[in-house]
């Protein structure tokens, strides 16, 4: 579904311009010298309205999260909650997970939390998806030796792609579910994720490693 286009866009962005980084490729390799009150660093690829993004960076106070997002209709709605909540340890990019090795270091994020990301259902469109063959040696630059993705999705189709997709290029999966709130509602949500439980939609989850054995056939 198209965002709608929000209405005094330039000036609302420019009341959150403390949590937004104008120049993440200045900060390539110096994110935790820049912000050195923080541990780890964490990335979103696509936080949307930025539900997860706060609840996340709510709980995690040691951690930086820098979200990334392509639509800054969606992007301003994560800041001005992130302002809001006050909270001092995310940063947003405007911004598309193809540039990632042009705005972190080789090794320099920890987790890679992909929530929701377009499904983009027809076979020709297959590389577009976030995670496609295309789009996990980025993910494996970035992030240091055991380093995570975190991936959830409501569409199985997308989600069972992503497994064959994350063998294929040497990640070993786990914590792997196809019915994540089973039991109740378990871990943070993003707004989508929230309407989904309430309409009783399963969401598949999975957490991805790369293990350094890409199958080459």
């Amino acid at each position: 579904m198209r965002m709608r286009k929000k209405p005094n866009l330039v000036p609302r962005m420019e009341r959150c311009s403390s949590v937004l980084i104008d120049e993440p490729a200045a900060l390539r390799g110096r994110w935790l010298e820049s912000f050195p009150e923080y541990s780890e660093l964490h990335l979103e690829l696509g936080c949307g309205k930025g539900r997860f993004t706060v609840e996340t960076a709510g709980a995690e106070s040691g951690v930086l999260l820098v979200a990334v997002e392509r639509v800054a209709d969606a992007m301003v709605v994560a800041m001005e909650r992130a302002c809001a909540a006050e909270l001092h340890n995310v940063r947003f990019i405007s911004g598309d997970a193809r540039t990632l090795r042009d705005m972190f270091a080789p090794g320099e994020a920890a987790r890679i939390y992909i929530n929701f990301c377009d499904p983009w259902p027809r076979n020709r469109d297959a590389k577009r998806r976030l995670t496609s063959p295309e789009f996990l040696p980025i993910y494996r630059d970035v992030l240091r030796p055991g380093g995570e993705i975190h991936f959830k999705t409501d569409n199985q189709p997308l989600f069972e792609f992503s497994l064959r997709s994350f063998a294929k290029c040497g990640w070993t999966v786990s914590e792997v579910t196809r019915d994540l709130h089973a039991d109740g509602p378990c871990g943070v949500m993003t707004d989508y994720e929230a309407k989904f439980y309430e309409q009783g939609v399963k969401i598949n989850r999975c957490v991805a490693v790369y293990n350094g054995k890409d199958d080459e056939e």
